[in-house]
């Protein structure tokens, strides 16, 4: 049995680490079977926690109810996230809001966010001779893209300290996966940011937790539905129906009744021990978690991600854009009118 039980863990991981790389596409054939007529929709993602809600909207059959078969495609790094979504090859992309801004400032993308999901559940994570962050000058930290969401989180932190660009070497290495097989693969790779389940999977290796990546920014704006404003225009309906299901994923998820079924659901699908997925759970459902009821958008939180663009890229000449020039809320506001 305990064999058994080593070979299943080898298994789950050894998926978790294609899926960080990019290698794991996955549609639900039981949508596939049930709803052939439906629309297909191809939806890139990271992996990690934030996508829970799909896997709860999957697994009740909420996007069956809602006439979509969903294929959801883990990314390597934003960058080909970004890419994707601009050429048409996803239809909608989960992804940090910062992403969409640089989609719209810096590749000229219009792209649009069209809800919030949460604030990302980033932590700085560093290797164990670390003992505050200064102690990061003239070493290398790891990050995705260099110029976009939580990347920026971790030179605000590092700024705070008393570290300006150029005080450290900035490796960009891709997702949470990579950054962390980047930081356990090689100790001259010193910090990074991490969400979950990987706090977990980094202090598990020995590296060590620095705490929030929020303390200096506050509320944070991270996981957000993304799409092509066009699009979206001409797929109205399609939208309104993929939002309404990760909404009824969602309550169902942070639903107490459903503890015990989603934290098998979490370990299943995120491919980590049961005592990780509770841990996780734990954290998700905390009354002042970083899940967003309802997936509500932040806007006070977004108005800081602008902020921080503002501050660290010199984006604007420092100073921030009106925030409704990157949002539309009114796909989600007629999703959740139609619940």
């Amino acid at each position: 049995m305990q064999t058994a039980k080593r070979g299943l863990k080898t298994r789950r991981e050894l998926l978790w680490a294609a899926a960080a790389s990019g290698g794991l596409t996955f549609a639900s054939a039981r949508s596939r079977a049930g709803a052939q007529s439906n629309t297909v929709l191809r939806v890139s993602t990271f992996p990690g926690v934030t996508n829970v809600p799909i896997f709860a909207a999957e697994h009740k059959g909420f996007f069956v109810k809602n006439g979509l078969t969903i294929d959801l495609v883990y990314t390597p790094n934003s960058r080909v996230q970004r890419d994707g979504l601009a050429k048409g090859e996803y239809q909608i992309i989960q992804t940090a809001a910062d992403n969409c801004v640089a989609m719209a400032e810096v590749d000229k993308a219009d792209a649009i966010i069209v809800t919030g999901g949460d604030n990302g559940f980033n932590h700085i994570i560093v290797q164990p001779e670390i003992n505050q962050l200064s102690d990061l000058r003239g070493k290398n930290v790891v990050v995705d893209a260099p110029n976009t969401a939580f990347a920026l989180l971790l030179y605000k932190a590092l700024k705070d300290s008393g570290l300006n660009k150029g005080d450290y070497k900035v490796n960009s290495v891709g997702g949470t996966g990579e950054r962390l097989a980047a930081m356990t693969g090689d100790k001259t790779n010193v910090a990074a940011i991490m969400g979950l389940p990987f706090i977990f999977s980094a202090t598990a290796a020995g590296l060590k937790d620095m705490g929030s990546a929020y303390r200096s920014v506050g509320a944070y704006q991270s996981d957000s539905a993304v799409v092509m404003r066009d699009w979206a225009t001409g797929h109205r309906d399609t939208l309104v129906r993929y939002l309404k299901a990760v909404v009824e994923g969602r309550r169902w998820l942070l639903d107490p009744a459903n503890k015990a079924e989603a934290i098998e659901l979490i370990s299943d699908k995120a491919k980590v021990p049961l005592d990780m997925a509770a841990k996780s759970y734990a954290l998700l459902t905390e009354p002042d978690g970083g899940y967003a009821k309802d997936a509500k958008f932040d806007l006070q939180g977004f108005k800081n991600v602008l902020k921080l663009r503002a501050e660290i890229e010199g984006q604007w000449g420092g100073n921030p854009p009106s925030p409704e020039k990157y949002i539309d809320l009114s796909y989600y506001d007629q999703a959740i009118a139609g619940l």
